[in-house]
């Protein structure tokens, strides 16, 4: 009942997320909205049991939107269009205060449930490694290769967001394009 629940919120969450990155002007939006979607994937991954995989896809693939996302920070000035207004102060609250408390029965749930036992216990003479890459490669192929092409898609996506404002060469010099501007001129 719980993992449904959890399911068919992170689907409506994550869906949204991705339409907003896809639709957004805004480029700000558009990684924050796409980090936040990588984090709620990983979500899937605990759900379904796949410890591992929510790990990794929230340090290498989260981590690679994070690292795009700070590239575009620095090299574009990506603030200069936004003015945040906030008319509901009250309703942020509640939406932070309820976000915080939902991660923290999603996180203090595996602690206090006595029922928890391993699906795939260890082998003797194999190791945690060779146990994981079995699971990993038969029951759990398709969600990895589904989570490779997301970080595919994320790598194009940060190629093409970068190559928007590169129109213009700054290795070739020419005499009418003085890319040095003296500081009494600014």
């Amino acid at each position: 009942m719980i993992e449904t629940v959890a399911f068919y919120l992170f689907s409506a969450l994550t869906i949204g997320l991705f339409l907003v990155t896809v639709m957004s002007k805004n480029v700000l939006y558009a990684m924050t909205s796409l980090a936040a979607g990588m984090v709620l994937i990983s979500g899937f991954f605990f759900i379904l049991g796949a410890d591992f995989l929510g790990v990794v896809q929230l340090i290498v693939y989260v981590g690679a939107v994070m690292a795009l996302y700070s590239f575009g920070m620095m090299f574009f000035d990506l603030t200069r269009d936004i003015k945040e207004k906030n008319t509901h102060p009250a309703l942020i609250f509640i939406l932070g205060g309820l976000s915080a408390l939902m991660l923290v029965l999603i996180f203090a749930a595996p602690i206090y449930n006595e029922n928890l036992s391993a699906l795939y216990p260890m082998h003797e003479g194999i190791g945690n490694a060779q146990d994981i890459g079995i699971v990993l490669f038969t029951k759990y192929l398709v969600p990895f290769e589904v989570a490779a092409i997301m970080l595919l898609v994320a790598m194009i996506s940060g190629i093409i967001l970068a190559g928007k404002k590169m129109d213009k060469s700054l290795t070739e010099n020419t005499e009418e394009d003085n890319i040095l501007i003296p500081k009494d001129a600014k």
